[in-house]
């Protein structure tokens, strides 16, 4: 698939937000997969603020990012954390550089035993402020460009309508609720993924992505499997697995 489809695949996927039955885990997950093809880089994870202003991990491309994210969640610190507080896009941070990374060494110290070099972050923007972070990681060193650095922002608008399904936010009531339904479902498949991670002796990644492809194929949400797992009336026998 070239870049432009993939491009054109992206917001044929925001399109569907539009529907009632539209499963924001599964697209922000998607998205995560996108940015690691169309931006070159070699991860990709999705902040989201919750109530409290609290930042929760929604969405990685994989998941040694999702924990890499978690880390930083624990620990307060890193580039993700001040993206959110300032709202300001920041590209081509050096991991291996002190002077670049004084503010947030175990991030950094924990980011660079994950094998990952550089960092770039984007906030993801309602109107005038951060409602969460888009983090991108480098293994290599090569810099991202100002043009995808303008397409990654982009796809962090991007995750931001999907997660308010373009609505008009008319009370901040609202808002909050539709972010908190979201970060509700991402609770659930990481409880539905660690038990079938367990019962199944493999990965959480392949646990989660057999789970995926067994909602996809039913056309059901993935976070409504998962509370079916967690609450026992989906045998995970039903589940294709490797």
């Amino acid at each position: 698939m070239s870049r432009e489809q993939q491009v054109s695949a992206v917001f044929v996927d925001v399109a569907d937000s539009l529907t009632d039955d539209f499963d924001v885990i599964d697209f922000l997950e998607q998205l995560c997969t996108h940015c690691v093809a169309l931006l070159d880089v070699s991860a990709a994870g999705i902040l989201l603020a919750g109530e409290g202003d609290t930042l929760h991990t929604i969405a990685a491309s994989d998941e040694n990012t999702h924990l890499l994210e978690l880390f930083a969640l624990q620990h307060d610190q890193g580039p993700c954390l001040d993206c959110y507080r300032d709202g300001q896009a920041r590209i081509n941070i050096d991991l291996h550089s002190a002077q670049e990374t004084y503010a947030w060494p175990e991030f950094a110290t924990a980011a660079r035993s994950s094998g990952f070099s550089s960092s770039h972050v984007f906030p993801l923007r309602l109107r005038a402020r951060a409602v969460g972070a888009l983090n991108l990681f480098h293994t290599g060193g090569q810099p991202l460009s100002p043009a995808d650095a303008s397409l990654a922002q982009a796809l962090a608008n991007v995750a931001t309508i999907a997660l308010l399904q373009q609505r008009a936010l008319d009370h901040e009531q609202k808002e909050k609720a539709q972010l908190q339904h979201a970060l509700t479902a991402r609770v659930l498949i990481e409880q539905a993924k660690g038990i079938l991670a367990e019962r199944w002796n493999t990965s959480p990644d392949t646990a989660f992505n057999s789970l995926r492809a067994y909602a996809r194929k039913r056309q059901l949400r993935v976070s409504d499997c998962a509370r079916r797992i967690i609450d026992q009336t989906l045998d995970s026998n039903d589940i294709p697995h490797a």
